[in-house]
Order: structure tokens, then C-alpha cells, then sequence
């Protein structure tokens, strides 16, 4: 990411094209749901999601939620039984996020999603936003629009104190009208509380005609919260095995490469490189897709070449250590 940006703030009627526009390329935008200021971005580009990360400041790549426009386009990246998609007829647009399993063929990349099989979705309320949905056209991940760490914005003066100069657009939509984030119920058996948020948990346990499970105290923090119970310290984990701060490939390994020099060995290996460029954003638009396809290929291990454990490269690192985890 390019620090040092000219960051637009623009009213928000009329605002729709001019958001989607600059989504399309990559870009991020902040924009008003109902909840908080969301800071959004293409959920199908991996680098724009990198990007988003890197601008939010204290990396990790937690999963992000996902925002559609409407329960029809909602199914096509998750799927639905009788229990969630009762919760979403009941209370879509709104301040509730599901979090399910995703659907055949999801184009939300693996970095929004930490690599899990679950999504974290929701339908916002806030006409603004549905706006600039429906012009995208595409879901669009969007987390609150601050450094991580500092209060969510309820404005448009609170995001541009956090990230003037790190984003491309502000979409001023006036101040949001329930000022907590949503609330984030996971889909499974039974119904997990994993946040609570702008729908009380009451509404939602009455729509459910049950209790909604709570979510341990010992996983984490909210930030961490959008995930399948148990999933907070395993993210995606390959089959093969993954040894870390390679420099010499075995026989039989395949090689996750960084940076433009290769180390000795990898001449007839099965290599992917991160960026050879040596560019972390790069880096972490690619990490977890490239896993994913070294896993496939066979190989006796996956060797991993260092990362620079700085900006982007702390959460890179993060991951590739816990896919170095011995599996049973």
C-alpha cells in the first residue's frame, strides 16, 4: 500500500458510481451502514483485502464480513437451512451477520475469509450502502473504518482522523443511527452468540424459538469473533506439512518462495513465489490460495522461505506458523 494518498470525501447522494468505481480498481471506501462506518473493499480481490488490512493498521487476518445487497445474492456465497435463513427473513437489511458455511463456488477470496469454510455475511440497512452495493454489484468485505484498536467511527470526521492518507474515498453519509457494531450469530448446532451487537439477542431467540449458545470466554477477543467455535487458532491448515525459514529445499518438498532469490535446491521443485518483488501486500493477496494449491500438488512437505516479520509480513508470518502445526 501506498501510503500518502489523497483521500476524497464526497457527499453522499450521487455517491454510488463514483464508490463502485473506485472499488473496481481496487480501491478502498469508506462508506456509513447503519451500525458504524464500514471501511469497504472488493471481497473478490485478495490485494484490495490486503490492502485493507495493511490500512487498518496492527495486521492479522482475521475473517472480515462480507456485505451484500439482498438475501438472493447472499446465497450465492453461503448456504442457507431452515434455521439461518429464517433469522435473515426476519431481520435482513439489518444489524445482524450470519456466519455459515460457504457456498460451491464462492468468489469471496480466501484472505477475507482467513482461509475457513465458513463467511461471515450480512445485509446493511443503511440506504448508502445499499447503494453502493447494488452499483458494485459484487460483495464487498467492510470492516469498521478505523486504526485497529481506536473507537469505530459513527461519522464521517471519525474515519477521516483514522485514515486520511491510507484510503482512496469517504462517502459522508451524516452520523449512522445505531453506533455498535452488528450482531454476529454463528449458524451451527446450536446457534452460537458470537457478538453482540445492534439486534438484541432476545429478537433473535425469539425468531429461533431456542436459546442461542455463548461463545466461550477463553478464544479471544471480539475482533477475532467471526469465526466457527474452536476454528480461532486454526486457520487454514494444509495436509502437508509445512516447515518454516527454509534455506535449502529437501528432496521431494515443495517450495513457498519470497522475495527474487531462490535458495539452493529448488531448481527442479514445484515453486510458487509470494512476490518477487518482495512486496508484503502481494504477498498476502497471495498466501493462503498458494497453500492451498502446494497442497494439492503432492509433495512430501511444503518449505517456506522467510518473510520479513514487519507491516503485513507480522500476520503473514502469524499464519504460516500456525499451518506449521503438527497435525494429528
Amino acid at each position: 500500500m501506498k501510503l500518502g494518498l489523497n483521500t476524497a470525501v464526497i457527499p453522499a447522494a450521487g455517491a454510488a458510481d463514483t464508490a463502485a468505481r473506485c472499488l473496481e480498481g481496487g480501491g478502498l471506501v469508506a462508506f456509513p451502514t447503519e451500525t458504524v462506518y464500514g471501511l469497504g473493499a472488493d471481497a473478490t480481490n485478495a490485494r484490495a483485502v490486503a490492502r485493507l488490512y495493511e490500512a487498518k493498521g496492527r495486521p492479522s487476518f482475521n475473517p472480515l464480513i462480507a456485505h451484500v445487497g439482498d438475501l438472493q445474492a447472499a446465497k450465492r456465497i453461503a448456504r442457507f437451512d431452515d434455521k439461518s435463513l429464517r433469522l435473515a427473513e426476519a431481520f435482513w437489511p439489518g444489524p445482524l451477520t450470519l456466519v455459515l458455511p460457504k457456498a460451491s463456488g464462492c468468489p469471496v477470496s480466501d484472505l477475507a475469509t482467513a482461509g475457513l469454510e465458513t463467511i461471515a455475511v450480512r445485509v446493511p440497512a443503511h440506504p448508502v450502502a445499499h447503494n453502493i452495493l447494488r452499483a458494485f454489484g459484487k460483495p464487498i468485505v467492510a470492516p469498521s473504518a478505523n486504526i485497529s484498536g481506536h473507537v469505530s467511527p459513527t461519522t464521517a470526521e471519525h474515519v477521516f482522523g483514522d485514515l486520511s492518507g491510507r484510503i482512496d474515498l469517504i462517502v459522508d453519509g451524516g452520523p449512522v443511527s445505531v453506533g455498535v457494531e452488528s450482531t454476529i450469530v454463528g449458524c451451527f448446532e446450536p446457534p452460537l452468540l458470537l457478538r453482540p451487537g445492534g439486534l438484541p439477542r432476545e429478537d433473535i431467540e425469539r425468531v429461533l424459538g431456542e436459546k442461542l449458545a455463548r461463545m466461550p470466554e477463553d478464544t479471544g477477543s471480539a475482533e477475532a469473533l467471526p469465526l466457527a467455535p474452536g476454528m480461532l487458532a486454526s486457520h487454514y491448515a494444509p495436509r502437508t506439512p509445512v516447515r518454516l525459514n527454509a534455506h535449502r529445499l529437501e528432496a521431494g518438498e515443495a517450495l513457498l518462495a519470497f522475495g527474487s532469490r531462490m535458495i539452493p535446491g529448488s531448481e527442479q521443485a514445484s515453486v510458487m513465489n509470494l512476490s518477487e518483488a518482495g512486496d508484503l501486500v502481494e504477498a498476502a493477496a497471495n498466501l493462503f490460495g498458494y497453500l492451498r494449491e502446494l497442497d494439492a500438488r503432492g509433495s512430501r512437505a511444503i518449505a517456506v522461505m522467510a518473510v520479513p516479520n514487519e507491516g503485513l509480513g507480522e500476520a503473514i508470518n502469524d499464519r504460516l506458523q500456525r499451518a506449521a502445526v503438527p497435525r494429528s
